[in-house]
């Protein structure tokens, strides 16, 4: 099983697809969940009141973080089932099969160009029948298990982006300011371990992923603050 997850794991580049997806989603998720934070903050400012009840936080977090989920989930599956049909259906169209009865030289040409063996007998069989379906290839295999890593990847990150960003809240039975800073450390520590991370697969610059990562937090804060205030 592990030597079938490498070979589809070098043929798709799969690790590299989702440790992209990861880092993109798990920063949206933590952005967004930053966004319903503020709301909560700048409430909280206006109404002079001195903390509010954290579960209000924890469930319109956590129901975000849910909807990041299974919009990721499906959404991402959904997609790359398509674009491989579609492949495939240009494929197959680019690649038809000729009646092997008719001219049975081509078999070892066909085999090669479709990386599959072909069983002649079966195809006489079923060629007068219907059109020949194509077998699965390796490829095929390969992009229908990437499609379900990424798929779990996409949905799973920004879950988690979401839901760390909620932690301070998770110990208090009401949030105050204080738990609002916490949480918004909590989302900057994390920005800058992504762009650290980012600089060293990219083998750019680790401040400048940093610094462009904390922008995109800090006109977050100052939007949403001048917006809602």
């Amino acid at each position: 099983m592990l030597e079938k997850i490498k070979v589809y794991s070098k043929i798709t580049n799969l690790w590299s697809i989702a440790r992209r997806y990861f880092v993109n989603n798990f920063y949206d998720g933590m952005l967004t969940i930053l966004g319903i934070l503020l709301g909560f903050f700048v409430l909280i400012i206006k109404e002079g009141q001195p903390s509010v009840h954290s579960s209000f936080v924890i469930l319109t977090g956590l129901g975000s973080s849910i909807s990041m989920f299974i919009s990721g989930l499906t959404g991402s599956y959904l997609s790359e089932r398509a674009e491989q049909k579609k492949i495939k259906e240009e494929l197959d169209r680019a690649m038809l099969v000729r009646e092997v009865e008719e001219d049975p030289g081509d078999v070892k040409e066909i085999e090669k160009a479709m990386l599959i063996k072909i069983d002649n007998n079966s195809m006489k069989a079923k060629g007068r029948k219907k059109k020949k379906k194509r077998n699965k290839t390796i490829q095929d295999k390969a992009e229908s298990f990437a499609s379900i890593i990424v798929a779990i990847v996409n949905g799973l990150s920004p879950f988690l982006g979401g839901v760390v960003s909620l932690i301070p809240f998770l110990y208090v039975v009401e949030a105050t300011l204080y738990t609002f800073f916490s949480s918004f450390l909590i989302i900057l520590v994390c920005i800058v371990l992504l762009g650290v991370f980012l600089g060293v697969v990219s083998k750019e610059s680790i401040i400048k992923n940093i610094l462009q990562m904390v922008v995109a937090f800090l006109l977050t804060l100052v939007v949403s603050i001048f917006l809602l205030g």
